[in-house]
């Protein structure tokens, strides 16, 4: 089961910095393990690791878009674009170059990918304002 990256057009330029294409933008549910691609990054566990998930945004482009941590956490964001994303919390940190406990991921269909985990037992929300 896939779910595609949103890749805003007008970032195209800055994603290619991060080898980032649209068959390289991708969250894939493949069994018990979940993997996200994203350009030079690749992000692995097994779904028993994904505690919980959120549905954040949306988000100011210049604090969303390519691989991004923010200063003191453990945190990563794949962004391909500032709509919202999903954000899945570790039980143990997962190895991505370096330890993360939250990967934030701007796939297209975030409601989507939200179901899919909340059908395989992964209690999450949308944190997102009603507007």
């Amino acid at each position: 089961m896939d779910f595609p990256i949103r890749l805003q057009p007008s970032m195209r330029p800055i994603l290619l910095l991060f080898g980032v294409r649209r068959s390289r933008a991708v969250v894939r549910i493949d069994g018990d393990r979940l993997i996200a691609l994203f350009g030079f990054f690749r992000a692995e566990t097994t779904l028993a690791n994904i505690e919980r998930w959120d549905i954040t945004g949306p988000y100011r482009w210049v604090r969303a878009v390519g691989v991004r941590r923010t200063i003191g956490t453990s945190d990563l964001s794949f962004g391909g674009s500032a709509h919202g994303g999903l954000c899945l919390h570790f039980r143990n940190p997962v190895k991505v170059g370096l330890s993360v406990t939250d990967l934030y991921v701007t796939v297209d269909d975030l409601e989507g990918l939200g179901a899919a985990l909340a059908a395989r037992g992964i209690p999450g929300q949308d944190l997102r304002k009603p507007t």
